[in-house]
């Protein structure tokens, strides 16, 4: 079968094409099809080695998030049958509970071997059916993205009237958007393009910053809120957005740090965080049992992902990880196999 990896080095110019033995399945394992990944920033992180020993070792197939269709079962599989959509668990041991340090190991696209592979065998309790109306590509932005703010926004608690805060129009921010809506909250977005923020108003944003008119944008936040702190900051700029969000924070709110986009490592008022009795909750993903509940709520509420306008072919995975790095799309990147 044909496979996109990364081979000989830790750079984007050795994700390439490959090739690996079909696989068959053992009893209780599954073979999906796949037909679709989507992008996140840690796929591009990851090939530049940023994980160190967690990265796993080389040749690796690169991309953790996907969706495919069970085309083969071993014996006594009964979670999934032949002909089901199917998502990969990013942590293909995390079932339940809070994460523990034993299923960092058995993580896609590092170490583990990730989705871009034509035919990918799993155990079937390492993935979740997708919901009933989503296409192959709509599945592929769930493992991550979605369940990362899924367990930020709802798992953590939002609950009608809050004000929830998150940053830009990457996947996670705009899947925050669409659960807080669902949890009755009030959303405010902080972006730099204004032409996105028009976007983001369309789909059902109540107050809209753009942070490269408003350097300090947490004050521009509280003008519109009238004066309001919010209850929850999704927070994914890391090193030059960090200080902003615990000041846009109510005392006793949120701050959930997601990403480090614009670096990780960041100057931290200890003070204002202990006077004001921040909670600041590092958010990496989401267990099955979160998977399934936010696909049965996606399911009822007929949620669809935002994916941005252009997609890649297979053999363009090395571009589509380098349109990460340039920031130009709006929602999740995809590619199709």
């Amino acid at each position: 079968m044909k496979v996109i990896e990364l081979r000989g080095d830790w750079t984007l110019e050795h994700v390439v094409p490959g090739t690996r033995p079909d696989p068959k399945p053992g009893a209780g394992e599954v073979v999906v099809k796949m037909e679709a990944a989507s992008l996140n920033y840690r796929d591009l992180v990851m090939i530049r080695h940023g994980y160190g020993r967690h990265s796993g070792d080389l040749p690796l197939i690169v991309l953790s998030d996907g969706a495919g269709r069970v085309i083969e079962t071993g014996a006594g599989v009964t979670r999934v049958q032949t002909g089901d959509l199917v998502c990969p668990l990013f942590a293909q041991t995390w079932f339940g509970g809070p994460l523990q340090e034993a299923h960092r190991a058995h993580m896609l696209a590092g170490p583990l071997d990730g989705v871009m592979q034509e035919y990918m065998c799993v155990s079937q309790e390492a993935v979740v059916k997708a919901p009933a109306h989503f296409s192959a590509a709509e599945a592929a932005t769930l493992p991550c993205a979605a369940l990362t703010a899924w367990n930020a926004v709802i798992e953590g608690g939002t609950k009608p009237g809050d004000l929830v805060v998150t940053q830009g129009t990457g996947g996670v921010s705009l899947f925050a958007l669409q659960f807080a809506k669902l949890a009755g909250a009030t959303v405010a977005i902080a972006s730099s393009s204004g032409e996105k923020l028009a976007r983001v108003k369309a789909l059902g944003g109540d107050i809209l910053v753009n942070y490269r008119e408003h350097p300090e944008w947490y004050r521009e936040l509280r003008k519109h809120a009238g004066g309001r702190s919010a209850d929850l900051v999704i927070e994914l700029g890391g090193e030059k957005s960090l200080d902003q969000s615990l000041r846009a924070v109510r005392v006793s709110g949120t701050v959930a740090l997601i990403g480090v986009l614009s670096g990780g490592i960041a100057p931290l008022n200890l003070g204002r965080v202990v006077t004001r009795n921040v909670r600041l909750q590092g958010v990496t993903l989401g267990n099955r049992d979160m998977f399934e509940a936010m696909v049965r709520a996606i399911e009822r509420h007929r949620v669809t992902p935002v994916i941005d306008a252009h997609r890649f072919a297979f053999n363009e995975t090395r571009a589509a990880i380098a349109a990460i790095a340039e920031g130009r799309h709006f929602g999740k990147i995809i590619v199709e196999f």
